[in-house]
């Protein structure tokens, strides 16, 4: 049978509509084709395009909190002097070190001090009398909240625990 008069004949019983889904299924399949290569070209020969090419380093896919990438950036942020319970030394006379703000490193104490707020304000939560049971969702919200809470803490109230996590590591 001739192709031609059977899509012509498809296409006169559409009213053109046929030769249209052709043309988009068509596109479609080339558009395909091109993320196809482009993920081949980026393939590390297991066939898969990894999490490290995907998100950014330390974090996971779908990870939701704004965490502390980028939150200390300038010329002054690389020899800073400790704040909070760091700047208070009990010896006058040692020398008071300085921080490096924009190191990976004191990102990741950042980080554990937010997950020390995050315990703190989970356990303040616990003491409010609810007059309704939570369902899943609203549980989840208010975590996710929360954790919003604490970083924003951490970045912003200067309690100094990320300053004494990073003196001791360095």
């Amino acid at each position: 049978m001739n192709v031609g008069l059977v899509n012509s004949t498809y296409s006169g019983i559409t009213g053109g509509q046929g030769a249209f889904q052709s043309a988009r299924s068509s596109a479609d399949s080339v558009k395909f084709a091109e993320l196809v290569e482009r993920f081949k070209k980026q393939d590390d020969g297991r066939g898969t395009v990894s999490s490290s090419q995907i998100a950014e380093n330390g974090r996971l896919n779908g990870e939701y909190t704004s965490g502390f990438g980028g939150a200390f950036t300038g010329e002054a942020d690389k020899n800073a002097k400790p704040v909070g319970a760091a700047a208070n030394q009990a010896n006058v006379h040692v020398q008071q070190k300085t921080i490096d703000r924009t190191s990976e490193l004191y990102e990741k104490s950042m980080e554990l001090e937010s997950y020390f707020v995050k315990q703190m304000l989970s356990a303040m939560r616990k003491t409010v009398m609810r007059s309704n049971e939570q369902d899943f969702a609203q549980q989840t919200y208010e975590d996710m909240l929360y954790d919003e809470y604490a970083t924003a803490m951490t970045k912003n109230a200067g309690f100094g625990l990320a300053d004494q996590i990073y003196l001791s590591l360095v």
